[in-house]
């Protein structure tokens, strides 16, 4: 298939890991943002092919990682209630929270459903006038459009009973986050190609050019990684820190205009909490003032209070790239795809079960029998 098959030649493939080899001299430290890139990344081994020195960070680029526990226990007390019916997508509905999670609902007979599309939950709402009808709106600026057209949508339309429980957040400030955090290691960037299509990538240069790292917005193939990782390694040999397009036959600086204006239309930028990180400053979505009859929260009045994480899981420290899943005593024993106790093993894109599929295991303690 165009874009498949010809992304996962293996000649090309071990083209590129010679000329890295041949262009590293040294150690380098970089950071995937996307959670996809991060499974291409350890299903085929590339990690772990790449020259001695070079380093992959996995980043906080799962959405569904990232969403904080206070929301996923605000999903839960919206989805308990009788006259609800609450709509997701299939990977949040495993998510654990404090109180539980939102396929427990479903089996204490909650209407909780899995939708392919917001516009599927709005068509939901309409066809079943006496129900609140909930969408979780959970993503980076990848979902955003979607979500922000369904709110639309709705609004045009009259569907009064839609209401969206928004959890949006953004890439940009995570990422300078991640270079604020003391004992940083980061120094260079695979910028998340699929968010990129929507915003671009002009808003990533200050951040190059502020912290002296290259940014290279990359595909989620594997030649597409091993060329952006190429990429970064040339900036960084050469002292270079500019921003980058290696998935050129879907992203253009300028992104998707139409679908920057829907976001600009229906959410305003504010305060976000991410799961195992905090709050970082300007880095979510909510919605805005004339789209407050929309909003789950506000029309649920919903509290978070209570919601306190558990110290077994070690996921904040897995999405800051302090550690990896291996490091977690928990990692592949009490925490699987069947029994997670955190979101990186739940979703598609979290590290942990990225992991987990690869069969990566943890090593035994030195002296253990």
């Amino acid at each position: 298939m165009k874009y498949l098959d010809e992304y996962r030649d293996p000649v090309l493939a071990r083209r590129l890991l010679a000329e890295l080899r041949a262009t590293a001299t040294r150690p380098w430290a970089i950071m995937e943002v996307c959670g996809g890139q991060t499974h291409t990344l350890v299903r085929q081994g590339i990690d772990e092919l790449l020259p001695a020195g070079i380093r992959m960070i996995h980043g906080p680029g799962c959405p569904v990682c990232v969403t904080p526990l206070e929301m996923i226990d605000r999903a839960v007390e919206i989805a308990a209630r009788p006259e609800v019916v609450f709509t997701s997508y299939g990977d949040m509905l495993r998510v654990p929270g404090s109180r539980g999670d939102l396929l427990g609902v479903k089996a204490r007979g909650g209407d909780v459903r899995v939708v392919y599309s917001p516009l599927d939950a709005v068509a939901v709402a309409r066809d079943n006038p006496d129900r609140e009808v909930v969408f979780f709106a959970v993503g980076f600026e990848t979902t955003a459009p979607a979500n922000a057209m369904a709110v639309l949508h709705a609004a045009r339309t009259g569907v009064g009973n839609f209401s969206v429980l928004v959890s949006h957040v953004l890439v940009p400030p995570a990422m300078t986050a991640v270079l604020d955090a003391p004992g940083n290691r980061v120094q260079g960037f695979l910028a998340a190609g699929h968010v990129c299509a929507v915003m671009g990538w002009a808003e990533y240069e200050p951040i190059a050019a502020r912290y002296r790292v290259p940014i290279v917005v990359t595909g989620f193939e594997p030649l597409d990684l091993l060329e952006g990782i190429l990429m970064t390694v040339r900036q960084l040999e050469s002292g270079r820190a500019a921003v980058e397009n290696q998935y050129a036959r879907a992203v253009r600086r300028s992104g998707n205009t139409a679908a920057r204006e829907a976001i600009r239309r229906v959410f305003r930028v504010g305060d976000r909490n991410w799961r195992g990180i905090g709050t970082i400053p300007a880095s979510g979505l909510c919605l805005a003032p004339e789209f407050a009859a929309h909003d789950a929260q506000r029309r649920f009045g919903t509290s978070a209070d209570g919601s306190v994480e558990t110290t077994e899981c070690i996921a904040g420290a897995i999405l800051r790239g302090t550690a990896e899943p291996t490091d977690c005593p928990a990692y592949g024993a009490r925490c699987t795809p069947r029994t997670p106790l955190g979101a990186p093993m739940v979703s598609a894109e979290g590290t942990c079960a990225a992991y987990y599929t690869a069969g990566r295991r943890r090593l035994p303690l030195e002296g253990a029998r």
